[in-house]
C-alpha cells in the first residue's frame, strides 16, 4: 500500500540551502520508494500573501521547478504541478473556510506573530495584515486535503499547519458525516529539519540570511558561505560545535563519519576560515552536478512549463472527482445526484446498488454495477476465470468510496485496484455530467461497502 506524500515551496525567491535540505532533498528522497505516491506542488498561491511582484513571482516560479528537477525529481515517477493549475484547490479553500472557526485561525504562529510586533510598536494590531495572510493556514490545508495526502514534510515550525489541516478536516468530517478528508501526519526529517541561516536564525528569506543553492555559482557559494557569523574564538581554541551554525550547516551534507571528523576540528581549535571552507567544499561536492543540469533547465522555460501542465493533468485526476464528490456531500450536486440523507439506516425494502455478472459472446465473463435507481455506473473488464471475476466482485463489494482510485479521463473515470484497472464507467456528454456521476459511483460503493 503507497503513503501519498505532499509538500511544496512559496514562490517568492531563489531557492536556497535550507530549501534543499527542508524539503527538495527528503522529497526526492522519498519520491524513489516504492511505497510513497509523490505530489510536489510551487506554492504560487501563496507567493501572493508574501509579494506584490509579478515579476519575481514569475521568475521563482522557473527557478524553483529548475531546482526541483535538478536535484534528481522525476516527473515520470511523481506528481509535480503549480498549485495555480489546480481550481479545485480554491473551490476547496471556500469550502474549507466555511467550517473553520476564527478562533482556530487566531491563533496562527503567523498571524500572532504579525499582530504582536504591531502592537510592540503602537500600531493598530491588525495594520498590514491582509486576509490572505490570515487564511494562510486554511489554503494550506486546502493544498494537502484536495488530493487527501497522508504525510506532509515541514520543519518544525509549521508542524502547527498540519495540526490546523487536521482540525479542520475533522470538522468537515463530523458536519457531513463521513469521512471525506484524510488526517495528515507531519513528517520530518529529524537531523536537520529546519537550516540555520547566516546569522544563526532559522534560513529565511524573510530574515535575508540565506546561502543560494545555486544562484551566482560556485563564486557566491564561497562568498556567502564566509559571511556565516561565528563566535570571537581563535585559531587554536577549542569551538563549541552545538552552538555553531558552520558544523549544523556541515551535519546536514556530511556523513556520519565526516561529522564526527568536523567535530573533533572544531574542538580541537581550527580556525573559523578553515573550518568555513572545509563547509563550501562539501557543500560544493553535492552542489556541482546539480548546479549543471539546472543551468541546462532554466535555459528552457517552455519544456519547464509543459513538465508541470502535464503534472497537472495528473493531479487533477485526483482532485477533480475528489471535489465532485466534496460538492455532492455539501448539497450542490445536480438534482439527478440527490439521494437520501446519508444517516438514513437503510431497510430490507430499500433498493441498493446491485452488480450483475454476464457472459460475453467470446465466453469471457464480465459484470456490470448498478446504482440503487439502476443507472450503470461501471462495466467490467474482461475475465477468462469466472472465479477471477468473483474475488474483484468481492473487493468491489468492499472498497468504499475512500478506498476507490479513479482515473479520470476526458469523457469518463476508470476504477483500478491494487494498481490494475478493473472496471469503467461510461462516456459522460461533458465534464460536469461526469463529475456528477463520479459523486453517484462513489455513493453507490459506500452503499456497497456499508452493506457488505
Amino acid at each position: 500500500m503507497q503513503t501519498r506524500v505532499l509538500t511544496g515551496i512559496t514562490t517568492t525567491g531563489t531557492p536556497h540551502l535550507g530549501n534543499y535540505v527542508g524539503a527538495i532533498r527528503p522529497a526526492v528522497a522519498a519520491s524513489r520508494r516504492a511505497d510513497v505516491d509523490a505530489f510536489y506542488f510551487m506554492a504560487d498561491f501563496h507567493a501572493l500573501i508574501k509579494s506584490d511582484d509579478p515579476a519575481r513571482i514569475a521568475r521563482s516560479r522557473l527557478e524553483i521547478a529548475a531546482t526541483w528537477l535538478a536535484a534528481g525529481l522525476d516527473p515520470q515517477r511523481v506528481t509535480f504541478y503549480r498549485q495555480s493549475d489546480i481550481p479545485e484547490i480554491p473551490e476547496l479553500t471556500w469550502f474549507l473556510t466555511c467550517v473553520t472557526g476564527k478562533g482556530l485561525l487566531n491563533r496562527a504562529h503567523a498571524y500572532k506573530a504579525a499582530v504582536d510586533k504591531n502592537v510592540e510598536t503602537g500600531e493598530d494590531a491588525d495594520a498590514g495584515v491582509t486576509a490572505g495572510l490570515y487564511m494562510y493556514p486554511v489554503l494550506m490545508a486546502a493544498d494537502i486535503l484536495a488530493f487527501n495526502a497522508n504525510k506532509v514534510p515541514v520543519g518544525r515550525d509549521q508542524i502547527q499547519h498540519i495540526e490546523m489541516a487536521r482540525d479542520i478536516a475533522q470538522r468537515f468530517n463530523h458536519i457531513y458525516g463521513r469521512e471525506f478528508l484524510v488526517l495528515p501526519e507531519a513528517l520530518i526529517e529529524e537531523q536537520v529539519a529546519t537550516l540555520p541561516g547566516l546569522d544563526g536564525r532559522k534560513m529565511s528569506k524573510s530574515y535575508d540570511n540565506t546561502i543560494p543553492l545555486f544562484a551566482g555559482g560556485q563564486k557566491h557559494l564561497r562568498e556567502t558561505i564566509m559571511r556565516i557569523v561565528t563566535d570571537s574564538r581563535l585559531p587554536g581554541e577549542p569551538k563549541d560545535p552545538d552552538s555553531s551554525a558552520v558544523f549544523t550547516i556541515f551535519q546536514a551534507f556530511a556523513s556520519e563519519a565526516e561529522t564526527a571528523a568536523f567535530r573533533k576540528a572544531l574542538e580541537d581549535g581550527i580556525g573559523w576560515g578553515e573550518a568555513k571552507q572545509l563547509l563550501f567544499e562539501r557543500i560544493e561536492t553535492d552542489v556541482a552536478p546539480m548546479r549543471e543540469r539546472y543551468e541546462a533547465l532554466i535555459a528552457k522555460p517552455a519544456a519547464i512549463d509543459e513538465i508541470l501542465r502535464e503534472g497537472a493533468r495528473k493531479a487533477r485526476m485526483i482532485s477533480a472527482p475528489h471535489i465532485a464528490e466534496l460538492r455532492h456531500a455539501i448539497g450542490m450536486g445536480s438534482g439527478a445526484a440527490l439521494s437520501a440523507p446519508a444517516a438514513k439506516a437503510a431497510t430490507k425494502t430499500d433498493k441498493m446498488p446491485r452488480i450483475a455478472s454476464f457472459r460475453d459472446d467470446d465466453g469471457s465473463f464480465r459484470f456490470r454495477l448498478f446504482s440503487a435507481e439502476g443507472e450503470e455506473l461501471l462495466l467490467s473488464k474482461s475475465f477468462a476465470d469466472p472465479k477471477a471475476a468473483g474475488v474483484v466482485q468481492k473487493r468491489l463489494k468492499s472498497l468504499g468510496a475512500v478506498a476507490a482510485a479513479l482515473s479520470v479521463r476526458a469523457h469518463g473515470v476508470a476504477l483500478g485496484i491494487d494498481g490494475e484497472e478493473i472496471a469503467s464507467t461510461p462516456d459522460y456528454r461533458d465534464e460536469p455530467a461526469r463529475d456528477e456521476a463520479i459523486a453517484r459511483l462513489r455513493e453507490a460503493l459506500d452503499q456497497l461497502a456499508a452493506q457488505d
